[in-house]
């Protein structure tokens, strides 16, 4: 498969029409589209009171691949109970990630027990009754709660507010696999863990720094705002081992000078090696200090730590950085004379920051940066994590985590007259590993696939089989339904955004508050997750306390209480009334003033961790394709980088015949916890470094965390490269979806 020369254009226009034929026509899949609901896919918003298509500015028209995937998943039919009947759980298991997605929507509660082969479909009664039984038969403390970025401020609300009366606090949300690490690196160095730009401030900015991620497949929308800053004649630095079409060169569709020349994206490219961001950055900030940039005055006014960071970097030398990053100094100081010119900078990034073992060192290091030039607190720049989920960034906001602020755990237990418990609630990770050792029994999976998130798969399915229970509200089948099994595992079908018969609100990665006005059911059977929530409340701890459920079952008597109890989000208790979306206050920085206890930024130093590779090992870095979001795989192939399958690891050609493989043959990959067979292909990567497709890679990926933020790495992981003559896994599969597809035309 040829990868293209350039991304977006005329191939993602194309797919617009195919998607739509595949979701029933045109004019049905364009409605669905500009139903005034928030998109269901990144963060980076679209949607809402001003239509479907249309960003918080209003810019029309404002939709991507990734939204059309989402939206043509949600308009298929439901799966038929014949699936269920005929599939049993150990073949779903040798499905992929897309053939269960591509099944259908789930209608209807599936149980499967201990003994059982085969899902079977149960009654709401019966699925109710389930949940209750579990719920009553355990301690609070042996539940966990965890939330993916698909629900609704308002679903979010009202089950971390059940699980807390409940008596638990292991409440999390899917932040924790990504963006925890910038959530926590921020609130130390700035005192909020949320980007300090809105959508505005990238028309103002004359460069971006982008790091460690790639927006051209995961986040399409904000390559309009990259094309608009290069017209300008801004400037974009690019950092990823990986050199990505899309950010080489993309075509806009919805701007026709884009969409017929192409725009030139990055003006640098910096090739690091997986996990040489940090020493990367530390690089820069000690050049921009050799040159005399730093902003001396902000510095002084506005920062603590910057003594204790100089000298750091004064003492840092740079054959150590040079070695660490990969980046040779020339390089290093061209991008730091850049940033050094720079009136307006933005830095943006995503789990190529993250997913390191020094993950929230690697955000600490990005402030500096910003810090060290007064990059915030002015217009046009500041920090900007991109967000991966639609709403993970709200469901925070609502309280979706293990520990709530202050003000929130004092402002919930007055305004509904409670007492909330105050033992220690668990991160994801930490909750995966009671479930190894057995000290919790229950799991509740709202969205997402937890498995399929997970490192060390092998490890994670065992945990799993230890639970008692595992309850998963989800649209459609995923990974986790197969091998995330518990001794009971019950599948609830939940209504999508644009399905609900009440309206919703989702927060984008820019703090703007969206109001979804819902829709038409496409079929009878799935419920809201607010419904469920408020019926297991009523059935389990009664009707007769401080809280009146059934009247939370009004999402707008949710915001009500949301209004009173999460800090600066007061306008949403208006927003039935006033159809007022809003920005949350404070959340932008537009002066240097920070939410820390003295109003000062903290510098910190961030020491650059050891690089060394025994010899014959490779820096492996797990990747999404053009045609997945998150876990979810919509297509097989990867349009941008050429790939017609996912099993495949990504080489450069020099460590290829260093090694003796061969282009187009079968590999063994092998880390402290896996092996996989895959084929080797050659690719425009740093030499040194590999990359394959999450998540089937987790079998590769150890339960290695950042200390600070717990979110595992997924990147820089060792592993050896060795020819096989094996049959790789998912050539296998391949051979058998042929057949399968004809199997599933006469069983559906």
């Amino acid at each position: 498969m040829k990868p293209p020369k350039a991304g977006g254009g005329w191939t993602s226009i194309f797919y617009a029409f195919d998607a739509a034929r595949r979701a029933g026509g045109l004019l049905r899949f364009f409605s669905a589209l500009r139903a005034r609901n928030a998109c269901k896919t990144c963060a980076l918003g679209m949607g809402g009171q001003l239509g479907g298509m249309a960003n918080e500015a209003g810019h029309f028209p404002e939709v991507c691949k990734k939204s059309m995937q989402a939206m043509a998943a949600d308009m298929q039919g439901r799966i038929e109970r014949r699936f269920f009947e005929n599939y049993s759980i150990e073949q779903m298991r040798r499905m992929t990630p897309r053939e269960l997605e591509h099944m259908g929507r789930l209608a209807e509660p599936m149980l499967a027990r201990a003994d059982d082969s085969h899902y079977r479909p149960i009654s709401w009664d019966e699925a109710l009754a389930v949940c209750v039984e579990r719920l009553t038969a355990t301690l609070p403390d042996e539940n966990f709660f965890y939330f993916s970025g698909r629900s609704s401020n308002e679903a979010g609300f009202i089950a971390q507010l059940f699980a807390r009366l409940y008596g638990t606090n292991n409440v999390n949300n899917c932040s924790y696999y990504c963006h925890q690490a910038s959530a926590v690196g921020l609130a130390g160095a700035l005192g909020g863990g949320t980007g300090t730009v809105q959508l505005d401030d990238l028309g103002k900015c004359d460069l971006v720094l982008l790091v460690g991620g790639n927006p051209a497949s995961n986040h399409p929308r904000l390559m309009t705002s990259l094309m608009q800053l290069r017209r300008r004649g801004g400037q974009i630095v690019v950092v990823n081992p990986i050199v990505e079409t899309g950010l080489v060169r993309f075509k806009v569709p919805s701007d026709w000078r884009s969409l017929l020349f192409g725009t030139e994206i990055a003006t640098h490219y910096v090739q690091p090696h997986a996990g040489g961001d940090l020493a990367l950055l530390v690089g820069l900030a000690k050049r921009v200090d050799e040159l005399g940039a730093v902003d001396e005055g902000f510095v002084a006014a506005h920062t603590n730590g910057a003594a204790e960071l100089r000298a750091a970097l004064r003492d840092t030398g740079w054959e150590q950085i040079e070695a660490a990053s990969g980046v040779d100094r020339e390089m290093i100081d061209r991008v730091a004379r850049v940033y050094a010119a720079s009136r307006a900078t933005i830095f943006a990034w995503t789990m190529g920051i993250t997913h390191h073992a020094h993950g929230t060192d690697n955000v600490r290091a990005i402030a500096n940066l910003a810090l060290l030039r007064g990059m915030i607190g002015r217009p046009g720049a500041g920090v900007m994590p991109i967000r991966g989920h639609s709403n993970v960034q709200g469901v925070g906001s609502m309280g979706v985590t293990p520990k709530l602020k202050d003000a929130v755990f004092s402002r919930l237990e007055r305004h509904f007259g409670v007492t909330l418990p105050t033992t220690p609630g668990m991160d994801t990770l930490a909750c995966m590993q009671a479930m190894a050792e057995r000290r919790v029994k229950n799991g509740w999976c709202v969205g997402g696939n937890l498995f399929g998130s997970n490192p060390d798969a092998a490890a994670t399915t065992r945990a799993f089989s230890n639970l008692e229970s595992a309850v998963y509200f989800t649209t459609t089948l995923n990974t986790g339904h197969a091998w995330g099994r518990a001794r009971q595992t019950l599948i609830l079908p939940v209504k999508a955004r644009d399905e609900e018969d009440q309206a919703t609100t989702q927060e984008s990665m820019f703090s703007f508050v969206r109001l979804s006005e819902g829709g038409p059911e496409r079929f009878e059977g799935p419920r809201s997750e607010v419904q469920i929530f408020a019926t297991l409340a009523r059935r389990v701890l009664g009707e007769s306390g401080p809280i009146d459920w059934r009247s939370l079952e009004k999402h707008r008597n949710i915001r009500r209480a949301i209004a009173a109890v999460i800090p600066e989000y007061e306008p949403i208790g208006r927003i039935d009334e006033t159809g007022a979306e809003f920005h949350v206050a404070g959340r932008a920085v537009r002066e240097p003033r920070f939410k820390t206890p003295d109003g000062r930024a903290r510098l910190h130093v961030t020491p650059i961790p050891s690089s060394v590779l025994p010899p014959g090992q490779l820096r492996l870095m797990t990747i999404r394709s053009e045609g997945q979001f998150n876990t979810v795989v919509y297509e097989d192939y990867d349009l941008y980088r050429g790939q017609d399958r996912r099993d495949v690891i990504l080489l450069n050609s020099d460590d290829m015949q260093r090694l003796g493989l061969e282009p187009g043959r079968a590999v063994a990959v092998e880390s402290e916890v896996g092996r996989m067979v895959v084929v080797a292909r050659a690719f425009a990567i740093r030499a040194g470094n590999a990359a394959m497709y999450y998540p089937e890679a987790n079998i590769l990926v150890p339960r290695v965390a950042d200390s600070a933020s717990k979110t595992p790495a997924f990147k820089n992981i060792p592993i050896t490269v060795t020819p096989t003559s094996d049959l790789p896994v998912v050539q296998v599969a391949e051979s058998r979806r042929r057949k399968r597809s004809h199997q599933r035309l006469s069983a559906c």
